[in-house]
């Protein structure tokens, strides 16, 4: 019975290994940008299971008792709050941990380069600009990716707004209700 709460292998071994792959994942999700982070698809989401499959191995090495498990889990939670408090904390922590907003939109003009880099498709930065009510790009002064992989955005004030434009490139008809 209390051979369960006994890891197999030392609890040094079981802690390095839980810290290692802890900075492993926390360096390959901040470097793989901020969509993949806020908006799983299903393909992102078969990806996040067969990796916590994988490293799963990683972390229990041999070791498959109950105390081992719990070993490991405590190692990963003190670690993250660890790492929050670092980033509360430092400026510098902050910006190397964590990702910067992206400009996405800048006075109603699509930054095209910024959505390459993202990785952010027009279908779906359109997309998020029908859910804050704007039908065209130049609606919007600002769009922008945050940390967490939504998307903001900013319109014009009613009284600057520019004439929207139409396919052609030049001002269409605004019908008000």
């Amino acid at each position: 019975m209390w051979t369960l709460f006994i890891p197999e292998i030392s609890i040094a071994e079981k802690m390095l290994r839980s810290g290692v792959v802890y900075l492993f994942l926390l360096l390959a999700f901040r470097f793989t940008g901020k969509r993949q982070v806020g908006q799983l698809t299903p393909f992102d989401l078969v990806v996040l299971l067969i990796i916590s499959n994988v490293v799963q191995n990683a972390v229990i090495g041999n070791d498959v008792s109950l105390g081992g498990g719990l070993i490991g889990a405590v190692t990963i939670l003190a670690l993250n709050y660890g790492v929050t408090e670092v980033t509360y904390r430092s400026k510098r922590a902050r910006r190397l941990l964590e990702a910067q907003p992206t400009l996405l939109i800048h006075n109603g003009r699509i930054l095209q380069e910024n959505l390459r880099r993202e990785r952010i498709t027009l279908d779906e930065l359109l997309a998020a600009l029908r859910r804050n009510g704007l039908v065209e790009p130049a609606q919007a002064r600002y769009a922008v990716l945050e940390e967490n992989g939504g998307i903001s955005v900013i319109p014009w004030p009613a009284e600057s707004q520019p004439p929207l434009l139409n396919q052609a490139g030049g001002p269409s008809a605004r019908s008000e209700p």
